[in-house]
C-alpha cells in the first residue's frame, strides 16, 4: 500500500499563492514515485488548484462537506460540488471543526457515508485531547469517534480501500508537540483493531491509517517506518511547497 500524505493548508493562500504553490509542487512531483500526495485548499481556491495540477499526479482534496447533494444549506459545499472541480478526497471530523463547531458524530457519519456513496475518499480525523489522555481514555474516545462516524456503513464500504482514517491528537495540533512515534503506533494499531473487531476483517483489508500531529521533515520517518502507519495528515508543514515536498520524500526514503 502506498504511502497516503495529505496537506491541509486550512484558511490559508488566495489565488496567487495557490497558482505559486501548486508550480513549486510540481517541479518535484517525479520524486514522489510510492506515495500519493494531496493538497487540500480553501474552497476558494480549488477551482484555482485543479487547473494548476491537471494532469498532475498531486490529487486535490477538500477541507470539509456537507452530507446534503444540494439545497438550502447557506455557506456549505456537496459532494458533486467537489467532483465537478477533480476533488478526489475530503477530510471530515477534524478536531477544529469538532471542538470549536461542534461538529456531532451524527453529522460526520452522514459525512462519510454520502463521500463513499459519491465516490470520494474521505480522510476521517480522530483523536482524544490532552485533558483525555492525561485520564488514560485515548482508547475509549477512539473507540467513541470510530464507532459515531462508521455506524450503519457496510464493512465492504469500509473496507473499499477508499476510507483513510486520520489519528490526530488534539494536543498535538499546531502545537509543535508531536506524539510519540510508538504512541502513534499503538493508536494506530488500536484503531485498526476497533475497526476490525466491529466490522470484521474485510473492514481492515484496505484500511490507510494516517498520522497528524506537528508531523514535519524531521520526524515523518519514525511515524512512517511502523507498519501500522501509512501516511501522514500535514498541516503548517505543509503550508510551503519546498517544507512539504521536502517531508514527502524523507518519509519515502523511511519505508
Amino acid at each position: 500500500m502506498d504511502l497516503i500524505i495529505a496537506a491541509n493548508w486550512k484558511m490559508h493562500k488566495n489565488s496567487s499563492e495557490t497558482v505559486e504553490y501548486c508550480r513549486a509542487i510540481r517541479e518535484d512531483e517525479a520524486l514522489f514515485e510510492g506515495v500519493e500526495v494531496l493538497i487540500c485548499p480553501p474552497y476558494t481556491v480549488l477551482n484555482k488548484a485543479s487547473e494548476c495540477l491537471s494532469g498532475s499526479p498531486v490529487k486535490l482534496g477538500a477541507q470539509n462537506m456537507h452530507w446534503e447533494q444540494k439545497g438550502a444549506f447557506t455557506g456549505e459545499i456537496a459532494a458533486p460540488m467537489l467532483l465537478d472541480l477533480g476533488v478526489e478526497y475530503v477530510i471530515i471530523g477534524h478536531s477544529e471543526r469538532r471542538h470549536l463547531l461542534n461538529e456531532s458524530e451524527i453529522w460526520l457519519q452522514r459525512k462519510v457515508k454520502t463521500a463513499l456513496d459519491s465516490g470520494l475518499r474521505p480522510i476521517l480525523c480522530v483523536g482524544e485531547t490532552e485533558n483525555e489522555r492525561n485520564e488514560a481514555a485515548t482508547e475509549k474516545v477512539l473507540e467513541k469517534q470510530l464507532a459515531g462516524a462508521l455506524d450503519g456503513l457496510p464493512p465492504e464500504d469500509i473496507g473499499s480501500g477508499s476510507l483513510v482514517i486520520a489519528y490526530e491528537p488534539v494536543w498535538a495540533i499546531g502545537t509543535g508537540k508531536a506524539a510519540s512515534p510508538e504512541d502513534a503506533d499503538k493508536a494506530a494499531r488500536f484503531i485498526r483493531e476497533a475497526v476490525e473487531n466491529r466490522y470484521g476483517e474485510r473492514a481492515v483489508e484496505n484500511l490507510c491509517i494516517q498520522y497528524g500531529g506537528s508531523v514535519k521533515e524531521e520526524n515523518i520517518g519514525d511515524f512512517v517506518s511502523f507498519d501500522s502507519i501509512q501516511g501522514a495528515l500535514v498541516g503548517g508543514a505543509s503550508l510551503k511547497a519546498d517544507t512539504f515536498s521536502a517531508l514527502i520524500q524523507a518519509a519515502r526514503k523511511a519505508v
